[in-house]
């Protein structure tokens, strides 16, 4: 043991001798030999493209001013300047939310065609203008409620026909044409379709089926005639992670591969524009190179929507303040130009210049188009998965161009506009050969084309809008969209008053649309989400039986007191009657996903509702509250002037649905039956006919103010109909509650209450007026939709 001790220094010598050496060699970068054959051939290149829709993601474009829209424009379309978009898909309206917003349909009711309806048919216009080889495509996410027999109908094709009938009032041609976004498909309707589109003159639209997933190629395989009528497989979300994913792999089917129609990534991206250019890239190569797909679209276009909806940096710029003109320009902008401005749809792809880089994904990927009309050729080739740096060596043959080809970067990983789109250098091969050495975190392309481009537009700072703001609508022409009002589910109108002179925006759906997703009644959103301190009115004229409410929208849960005004109908003839409620303090949404329940900012914060003349008659006490058979203390502390209001959600009345019925919502973690938990979103509970009865709960007795008694304990049964006549029905609670700790608020700790499956026994019948501050925990609260009403009439 002595002797192997005395040797051990030796063995740290020579252990750190060895260390270094190897330390002082420089690591090998891996090299990868292409060779870009005009001989060999793979599937046509059909182009890259972007999504208006799905929806209302274009919306406040339109009211850009004239300088900086034509900038953001020329960004997206121009060639040679920016994304140089070859594709263009636009939602088919049909009034009702298909994301972050609902597009107005072309038809409201039957038989009444306005062709000159919302902002698709403008954008395309703009786009064709910039780059008349842009090739466009319709699909719809919703249709109008007229139709008979759901969206699988007769009905449906007819309102397809005529939304084609527009494009050509408008010169646009429609090359493509989709089904149902996202609902699979119906292979009669498809032939039907078909059918219909070569009888009315439309035999050179080519219909795409299912925009949805890979499934359809089976059904192909199965029906001939429905395999005839399609033209184009395309779906969605067919990279690694899905909506939203990283893009590793992409992936296709057996059936749909060997179908032999082009196969389109018709539906990716949903990720914000800086951070998710690498995975855009990735789709791209690597969705020809594993699933042999021709195509891309990613969604959305640009995010020209108000920065409190979700998704509010996702897809190639944002356009997100109108009055100011300000913009900005993401890194997928020149992810995509790496692309689009190197290409032209129908070049070719070399299979046997497509791969992976020294024979890993992991190393990055690269394709190779060539001209199918010329000599000219491009490689595009990533490394955003890479560590290290890459060597790739060259050799044209084949009768492909031999002469200088241009090298232009984008630094996608980090990205800047010092390393976006940027001209490296010129390369002239010796024999037809040539190398380039590539660092990780790049997308590279090496061209023989080119014209290739960077705009260099900048945007105005970005200011608040200012206040006061007010708009009459007198400016407007019959049909528009005032300034600044975003749909947010039905179709708001500028026509022409009722019962007085001048123009107003009107809800022109007359019935419950034929949705996408089931959001809630029709609203709209309108002002600055900076705004606060501040005073809206609104003048409002109800045709007949509903309910008209103006709210405040905050930006967190913290925001100050927001007035809430609802307006009920009075007799016929007269002014609505109006029931006020001071709200102060309201659910925050935080971003959520439209088919998913991905992570977001949980709501931190309950509404608290005063009711006049109340909390002024009743001192702060710590009191207690009976709820059952437990005793509750409502919270020490309350909002300022407010005293003794507990911070927890209180009983609101249902409202009504666009058919009639009553529904009642809530959110995500809150205690109710619901579709599904999607954050952000609102959500159907039972029908009130077989809803929750609220636990049973007694209020106590202040001190006597003048002589008289106030908040007397009472108990009572509900009466058996509410304010609008409808049954209110007690039915026994299917759940328990069990308590967990949720973060602090405003310094103090809350317990959020989450279902149990075993069933409690049933409650006694204890009344509480809903115009009475309750504990309800949430087992019936409505939620208001947060939004902002814009002037709306008749």
């Amino acid at each position: 043991m002595r002797h192997l001790r005395r040797l051990a220094p030796l063995w740290v010598l020579a252990l750190l001798a060895s260390v270094l050496a190897m330390g002082s060699v420089p690591a090998q970068a891996a090299t990868t030999s292409i060779s870009v054959d005009g001989t060999q051939g793979g599937r046509t290149f059909d182009g890259i493209g972007a999504i208006s829709g799905g929806g209302g993601n274009s919306r406040l474009l339109t009211d850009y001013p004239a300088a900086q829209q034509s900038q953001i424009l020329d960004y997206l379309f121009k060639p040679g300047y920016g994304a140089n978009l070859q594709l263009l898909k636009v939602e088919i309206g049909g009034d009702a939310n298909s994301t972050d917003g609902s597009e107005p349909s072309i038809e409201h009711s039957r038989g009444t065609v306005n062709c000159d309806a919302g902002y698709e048919f403008w954008l395309a216009e703009q786009a064709a203008a910039r780059n008349p080889a842009i090739g466009l495509y319709g699909l719809a996410w919703a249709a109008p409620g007229w139709i008979n027999g759901g969206f699988w109908s007769t009905d449906t094709v007819s309102y397809l026909i005529s939304w084609l009938d527009c494009a050509k009032q408008h010169n646009l041609t429609v090359k493509y044409l989709g089904g149902w976004n996202e609902r699979g498909h119906d292979a009669n309707w498809f032939v039907q379709l078909r059918s219909a589109l070569n009888a009315h003159g439309y035999a050179g639209v080519q219909l795409v089926a299912d925009d949805s997933g890979w499934g359809v190629a089976d059904d192909m395989a199965n029906n001939a005639a429905f395999n005839n009528a399609v033209s184009i497989i395309g779906a969605h979300y067919s990279c690694e992670g899905g909506d939203g994913g990283n893009a590793h792999t992409c992936s296709s089917t057996t059936a749909a591969k060997n179908n032999g129609k082009p196969l389109w990534d018709s539906e990716n991206g949903s990720q914000d524009m800086n951070t998710g250019a690498p995975a855009l890239i990735r789709a791209i190569t690597r969705g020809y190179i594993d699933a042999k797909m021709t195509s891309y679209f990613n969604w959305p276009l640009l995010a020209a929507i108000y920065p409190n909806l979700p998704y509010n940096t996702v897809g190639l710029a944002t356009a997100a303040s109108p009055w100011s003109g300000n913009y900005a320009i993401g890194a997928s902008t020149w992810a995509t130009a790496q692309v689009t401005q190197f290409t032209r749809p129908g070049w070719k792809f070399i299979d046997s210049a497509s791969g992976y880089l020294g024979g890993t994904e992991s190393n990055g990927t690269y394709v190779t188009v060539k001209s199918n009309t010329g000599a000219d050729y491009s490689t595009i080739l990533e490394t955003t998965t890479s560590g290290s740096s890459q060597t790739v060596n060259f050799t044209v043959k084949g009768g492909l161009s031999t002469g200088t080809v241009h090298v232009w970067a984008t630094n996608v990983n980090n990205p800047g506009s010092a390393t976006s789109f940027v001209h490296t250098q010129d390369i002239t091969p010796n024999n037809g050969s040539y190398s380039l050495t590539m660092q990780p975190g790049y997308v590279y392309t090496v061209s023989t084309l080119g014209g290739q481009g960077k705009g260099t537009a900048t945007a105005p700072a970005a200011h608040a809008l200012a206040l006061p703001y007010g708009d009459t609508f007198d400016g407007y022409g019959n049909g528009a969209e005032a300034r600044y009002l975003s749909d947010m589910q039905g179709s708001f109108e500028v026509q022409p008053c009722a019962g007085r002179s001048g123009k107003c925006v009107q809800q022109m759906a007359p019935v419950k649309p034929i949705e996408w997703q089931d959001d809630s009644d029709s609203y709209a959103l309108i002002g600055d989400p900076i705004w606060s301190n501040y005073t809206v009115s609104s003048d409002v004229y109800l045709r007949g039986a509903g309910t008209i409410e103006l709210l405040g929208r905050g930006q967190h849960a913290a925001a100050a007191a927001v007035p809430h005004e609802r307006l009920l109908p009075a007799d016929p003839g007269h002014r609505p009657v109006v029931d006020r409620e001071d709200v102060h303090r309201r659910l925050q949404p935080h971003p959520g996903h439209r088919n998913d329940d991905r992570a977001g900012q949980r709501p931190v914060a309950q509404p608290v509702v005063h009711v006049p003349g109340l909390a002024d008659q009743c001192p702060a006490r710590r009191r207690p509250v009976r709820i059952g058979k437990r005793r509750l203390l409502p919270d020490r502390a309350s909002r300022p002037g407010h005293p003794g209001l507990p911070h927890r959600p209180v009983r609101q009345p249902v409202h009504h649905s666009w058919n009639g019925h009553r529904r009642r919502w809530n959110r995500p973690g809150q205690l109710g039956t619901q579709r599904r938990q999607v954050p952000g979103r609102l959500h159907r509970l039972d029908h009130p006919g077989r809803g929750r009865r609220p636990l049973g709960l007694q209020w106590f007795a202040c001190p006597a103010v003048d002589g008289r008694q106030r908040c007397r304990a009472r108990s009572r049964a509900l009466p058996r109909r509410d304010r609008w006549g409808h049954r209110q029905r007690l039915a026994r609670e299917p759940v328990d509650l069990q308590r967990r700790r949720e973060p602090a608020v405003d310094g103090r700790q809350r317990d959020a209450r989450q279902p149990r499956e075993r069933p409690l026994p049933r409650h006694p019948r204890l009344r509480h007026h809903q115009r009475h501050p309750t504990r309800d925990l949430g087992l019936q609260q409505r939620i208001q939709p947060e939004v902002e009403f814009p002037p709306v009439t008749r």
